[in-house]
């Protein structure tokens, strides 16, 4: 029991400094009417330390818009004044960052192990996946697809109900380490499947009908990073020679018209696209597995936050994919799905147009692979709490995603019957 209570108060103190380095920082909100207010924000970005939240850069801000970002508290005068003498409107999201991190964790589940409705720590969801399968062997499985940059094994669930040859959908979740309700989704998603497996008709026939691979957090590295040295961290934790800056920002890194918008070259950058295509371990892997299995997966759907949209390729150009008017209208048909249970709005469409151009994402990288029906989802919010959602919206937001992505799941297997694939 001591020893659980040292264990706990480690933990505890470990949180507590980390959220300790943000005493006093803002996130603001500006908005952008012209190029004019563009160059201003690049103007900003150069001459401060500017950490961006939404778009995930300088280089992806467009007319008609708005920015977040987060800035610290030493830095706020000036830019305040900056935003001030350029009559920039602007508004203030979160006027203490620390207290926003202290309040994120606000569950009453109490537990020191697993909730579903808490943010897991790794070694927490590691031992989850081993548990899930070893208490569902009917419906799950757990392998290895690869290991990380600092050696961290990248566990992999198939869940479904055993049968040769099955089509099946591939789920990822914990691409930009910061985001956590996205790890949070993928293990919801897996709880309800084995939960409602037998009582809930369509569960039942879409695990049945189909296989679903989910990978609960694909930046493990980053992961963890953001729990015990700098909970805003984004990218993979890789280290290169040349350079002092640590990682790469993982959705920059496929080769899908990489490097080519909406990423830097900069090993600095929290949109640094890495020195090739797939240079990540994470990346390879998950790109690996993905073209192992590429005669099965009929779907692929990465998880992100936040924004509150629901979009498809392409992302690194302009460009609408073959199937455009397919993927929009069954978009459109699961974000009102979707709404239907918190009347939560989210916005759809082709990526470029939707929320930005960014090249060297996986969904149009799996879309350019074969896979026709790829979708992001950027989870919730939309800048009232952005990367600080707390605890106590867990639950509401992944009930509301699970919709969406039952009706997507359904969509495909119903079109797999229809031309007897």
């Amino acid at each position: 029991m001591r020893l659980f209570l040292v264990l706990l108060g480690a933990v505890l103190e470990s949180a507590h400094s980390l959220v300790e380095q943000l005493e006093g920082n803002k996130v603001f909100r500006v908005s952008v009417e012209d190029e004019d207010h563009i160059k201003l924000i690049h103007e900003l970005a150069k001459t401060h330390q500017i950490d961006f939240w939404k778009p995930d850069s300088a280089t992806q801000v467009k007319p008609h818009s708005s920015v977040d970002f987060h800035v610290k508290a030493e830095d706020l005068t000036t830019v305040e004044d900056f935003l001030g003498e350029n009559e920039l409107q602007y508004e203030v999201l979160i006027n203490n960052l620390r207290h926003a991190m202290e309040a994120q964790l606000d569950s009453r589940a109490r537990t020191t192990g697993h909730s579903y409705t808490k943010y897991n720590r790794w070694e927490t969801i590691e031992a989850w996946t081993q548990q899930v399968a070893a208490e569902n062997p009917g419906l799950v499985s757990r392998s290895v697809i690869g290991t990380t940059f600092e050696g961290r094994s990248m566990y992999l669930l198939k869940v479904g109900k055993a049968k040769a040859n099955k089509p099946a959908i591939f789920i990822d979740c914990g691409f930009h380490a910061r985001e956590w309700i996205s790890p949070a989704f993928c293990q919801w998603f897996v709880k309800e499947a084995v939960r409602t497996y037998g009582q809930d008709i369509q569960i039942t026939s879409l695990l049945d009908g189909l296989d679903f691979y989910i990978l609960p957090v694909v930046n493990i590295d980053g992961y963890v990073y953001t729990w015990t040295t700098n909970r805003l961290w984004r990218k993979t934790r890789s280290a290169r020679s040349g350079s002092s800056c640590v990682g790469v920002d993982p959705n920059r890194n496929f080769n899908a018209g990489w490097c080519k918008t909406g990423a830097s070259r900069s090993p600095c950058a929290d949109t640094y696209c890495g020195p090739t295509p797939e240079s990540e371990k994470e990346t390879k892997a998950l790109a690996d597995f993905i073209r192992s299995k590429r005669s099965s997966i009929k779907a692929y759907l990465t998880i992100h936050s936040y924004s509150q949209m629901l979009i498809y390729p392409y992302s690194y150009d302009y460009l609408l994919p073959e199937n455009n008017q397919e993927l929009n209208a069954l978009a459109k048909a699961a974000v009102k799905e979707l709404s239907s249970l918190y009347g939560t709005k989210y916005t759809y469409g082709p990526g470029a147009t939707t929320i930005y151009p960014a090249a060297g994402g996986s969904d149009d990288w799996a879309y350019d692979e074969g896979i026709k029906y790829s979708f992001t989802l950027e989870l919730r919010d939309t800048g009232k709490y952005g990367f600080t959602l707390p605890e106590s919206q867990i639950r509401p937001t992944c009930e509301e995603t699970l919709l969406a992505v039952k009706y997507i799941a359904n969509y495909i297997l119903g079109k797999l019957k229809a031309t007897g694939a």
